[in-house]
């Protein structure tokens, strides 16, 4: 057995402007397959916790059965702080550091040399850097519940390796796991569940370490803990938890249904094992509030002027409140409609505006997604048409020139959905709304298109895997959809009951507002007389269908309002389109639609 001399002391300094507490570090292996820690009588202790601490399992129990048992002390030497009365052994620095904070702590960080080098530099063969978190399944291993029959009993974490060779060594590179994997298990694998094996296996072997957060979920439950040691590999007699590290548990789990939306997300991948760096921040957060987080970080002494990562990841993309302003540059009837459709994304985050050519959808899309949005940096437009496809829109191959061999090669390429995804989702984005809008959405085959995205658009909690690039994909919670509709092209009869279940849908009808009365607010705001708007109201009473009633954007164009620009519109844009709408029916559409039929039938004025 390794003594403790023949580490170097290792100092931890206590929060507060506390003092310094020393210890130090051994190869006598604990009870959770970490390596023990000795603390010697006289070192301070803090005198209280952080909130998250009863968190923290085993040290919570610890540190109190040591204050009752009189082992931890109050001070003489520093006056409002404890200390420990005698020599204290802990099963691992994460341990040590904990009780003597009062908090959880990554011991092989914290605990440094006098010229601050971490415990984490005098183990050999580990690798180290930023703290990860992981997920890994325990409650489906060849249909046993590992979770509540071995892991939180016992304090680990297990992955299932029955045919990888005795003897493997912590630490290797990908590719060498992955030789490994092919010649174990070249048999009894598929292709693709040896790259889900050389994955998993490379995680648990060589990116894991002492201090990473690890997360399993079972019973609609997820348990929490920190990974305190060295991997080890053992001859299991089932084979179903070969492989093996030390886990210390926090005391209970959290309900699922209560996690927040990108941790579910993340959960959802199908994997044994799942990197949740990403979403490190919501994970800390669990079980405790706004004020308890924010306690516990002026209590570690967190810069006061950086953001608290656990309190900002809860909150939720926050649309404006549509201004009277904004009313007034659309020309829209009253605000109250404007904040019906904002919180009609808000609460679905999917909306479609439908209706006849000309209303104004497309318009009012993209300026009220730059309002909500902040600007047009956040928004994409992309126009949908019948030969549209899944890799147009979100990924495919593609042919593209190399820059410097000039060489063409099918690539794997980005659509504009993955790409304001990726930019979405980026840190410091999170926060931020995106929007695409769909123009003509129900021009495309949309199960064509969104492929397995399509469940995504109802079920914002999951991921999927990518059909080409394999990654585990989610839609991100900042990520609002806004699709436009044409009736006339296709009546809103049509859309099947998948698209209404996923889309909230909001007619701009000629006749409802805020499309009835636009163009007489536009002519109004313009100083112009009011005859185009009667006109337009004339020729809709006369169109019997409503998909196919005229919107007001025709007319709301400054070529109108030129010599003879009214008459040229009429006959060029207007009337054609109502003569395709009566194809092959014998209806003369410029005597029944022609501007001077419809002045005929205008009260004179002041009549």
């Amino acid at each position: 057995m390794t003594t403790a001399d023949q580490y170097p002391e290792f100092r931890l300094r206590l929060p507060n402007g506390g003092p310094e507490a020393r210890g130090r570090h051994t190869d006598e292996m604990g009870t959770n397959g970490s390596r023990r820690f000795v603390v010697l009588a006289g070192q301070p202790v803090r005198p209280d916790v952080v909130p998250s601490f009863q968190q923290v399992r085993s040290a919570h129990r610890l540190r109190e059965q040591l204050l009752a048992e009189g082992r931890i002390k109050p001070s003489q030497t520093w006056p409002g702080w404890l200390e420990t009365a005698d020599t204290i052994t802990f099963n691992s620095p994460s341990e040590a550091g904990a009780v003597l904070m009062g908090s959880a702590v990554n011991g092989w960080l914290v605990w440094k040399t006098e010229d601050g080098r971490p415990l984490a530099d005098f183990l050999p063969g580990a690798s180290w850097g930023p703290n990860r978190a992981w997920l890994v399944r325990g409650s489906n291993a060849t249909g046993l519940d590992l979770v509540q029959r071995m892991w939180l009993p016992e304090g680990r974490v297990s992955l299932a390796a029955a045919r990888l060779r005795q003897g493997v060594e912590p630490g290797l590179s990908k590719e060498e796991v992955r030789v490994l994997v092919q010649e174990d298990y070249e048999a009894t694998a598929t292709y693709s569940q040896k790259q889900d094996l050389v994955e998993e296996l490379h995680a648990f072997l060589s990116r894991m370490k002492p201090g990473d957060t690890v997360c399993t979920v079972s019973g609609g439950r997820l348990y929490v803990g920190e990974i305190t040691g060295a991997v080890e590999q053992i001859e299991s007699e089932d084979h179903r938890s070969n492989l093996r590290r030390p886990v210390t548990w926090q005391d209970e789990g959290h309900p699922y249904d209560e996690l927040p939306e990108a941790l579910q997300q993340k959960l959802s991948a199908q994997h044994d094992v799942v990197e949740l760096t990403a979403v490190q921040a919501a994970i800390d957060g669990l079980g405790l509030t706004d004020e308890e987080l924010a306690d516990e970080a002026e209590a570690i002494e967190r810069d006061p002027s950086v953001e608290i990562p656990a309190i900002t990841v809860r909150r939720d993309p926050e649309l404006p409140e549509p201004t009277d302003e904004l009313a007034a540059e659309l020309l829209v009837h009253e605000t109250a409609w404007l904040r019906e459709v904002r919180d009609l994304l808000a609460d679905d985050r999917q909306l479609v505006l439908y209706g006849p050519p000309g209303t104004g959808k497309t318009y009012l899309a993209l300026k009220l997604a730059e309002f909500l949005g902040g600007g047009p940096e956040q928004v994409k437009l992309v126009q949908f048409h019948p030969s549209y496809s899944y890799e147009d829109f979100f990924e495919g191959f593609r042919p593209q020139e190399h820059p410097e061999t000039g060489e063409v090669a099918f690539r794997l390429t980005a659509g504009p959905l993955r790409e304001l995804a990726d930019l979405a989702s980026r840190e410091g984005n999170r926060h931020i709304p995106h929007f695409l809008i769909i123009d003509e959405i129900n021009r495309a085959n949309l199960a064509k298109v969104f492929g397995e995205l399509y469940f995504l658009l109802e079920y914002r909690n999951k991921s999927v895997r990518l059909t080409y690039s394999g990654d585990d994909f989610a839609l991100p919670p900042n990520l609002f959809v806004i699709g436009t509709m044409n009736t006339a092209d296709r009546s809103i009869a049509l859309v099947d009951a998948a698209m209404r279940r996923r889309f909230a849908f909001v007619e701009l009808s000629p006749r409802t507002e805020p499309t009835s009365g636009l163009l007489r607010r536009w002519l109004d705001a313009q100083g112009k007389d009011a005859e185009p708007a009667d006109l337009l109201d004339a020729l809709n009473a006369r169109i019997e269908d409503p998909d196919f009633r005229v919107g007001p954007s025709y007319l709301m164009k400054k070529g109108v309002y030129r010599n003879g620009g009214l008459e040229r519109t009429w006959r060029t844009k207007i009337l054609p389109l109502l003569e395709e709408h009566h194809y092959g029916e014998g209806i003369d559409s410029e005597k029944r639609y022609g501007l001077t039929a419809l002045r005929r039938s205008l009260p004179e004025p002041g009549a």
